[in-house]
């Protein structure tokens, strides 16, 4: 028998941060290369890039992720930002 979930957990289970993930948009040594890694490590590269690079970067997940509730597996801008905050490292 399997239990069920109430609340905010229900709505926003725990972010995989080991699934892959590529970071897109980003020139990185004069090419706009994606860099495929996993999710933590993707976040924390958006994190170093400057402002502008920030606002154009776009980040895949290889599954969805909830944040308040929604699902999604494509973030850009503040999206990325708000998983940045849930990161805790």
């Amino acid at each position: 028998m399997t239990e069920a979930r109430w609340g905010d957990d229900a709505r926003n289970p725990p972010i995989d941060w080991t699934m892959s993930a590529a970071l897109e948009n980003v020139v990185r040594g004069g090419g706009d290369i994606a860099e495929v890694t996993n999710l933590g490590e993707a976040v924390r590269a958006w994190r170093d890039l400057d402002p502008d690079h920030r606002a154009h970067a776009v980040l895949i997940l290889d599954h969805p992720v909830h944040i308040d509730g929604a699902a999604a597996n494509r973030f850009e801008g503040e999206g990325i930002a708000a998983l940045a905050e849930r990161l805790g490292d």
